[in-house]
């Protein structure tokens, strides 16, 4: 299991509505609105698809024509993610690239097997083995619960 002191945390803009500490949400990218803003910068500084929990809330806002309310500087961390993987890679504090090869979208265990904020073709580190689930897949594989998080 990763300690805190391994967390790595960085200051960007949300929308004034989601700044609250705890917000998970995956970062979209920058819309065309953005183009002209004078602040672009600090609030498209993560990267595109991944997820982010918001540890605290700073007291900076600025007015926004994307967000309702303007914006809101927060300090955010790679959040974890709970995903199936396959029991050979479910090793603690192993770093993996997840494969995000199932395609059956209407089985009950796809949101697990392509969990949104996995990012394709990175690596990721192990955090916890949250144990097995192997009746789970509508495949027949056999499935190990993970916690990952960005390596």
């Amino acid at each position: 299991m990763f300690s805190m002191a391994d967390v790595k945390t960085k200051v960007t803009l949300v929308g004034t509505v989601l700044a609250k500490q705890g917000v998970e949400f995956i970062y979209e990218g920058e819309t065309a609105a953005c183009e002209t803003c004078k602040v672009k910068k600090a609030c498209n500084n993560l990267q595109k698809g991944r997820k982010y929990r918001i540890v605290s809330v700073r007291s900076t806002h600025h007015e926004c024509t994307v967000h309702l309310n303007g914006a809101t500087a927060v300090e955010v961390m790679d959040a974890p993610i709970t995903m199936l993987i396959s029991p050979e890679m479910a090793i603690i504090n192993s770093k993996i690239k997840p494969e995000l090869s199932c395609n059956k979208s209407d089985c009950r265990s796809f949101p697990l097997c392509r969990p949104e904020g996995v990012v394709e073709g990175e690596k990721y580190i192990v955090a916890d083995v949250i144990g097995n689930a192997s009746d789970i897949c509508e495949k027949g594989r056999s499935l190990k619960l993970v916690e990952i998080r960005p390596a």
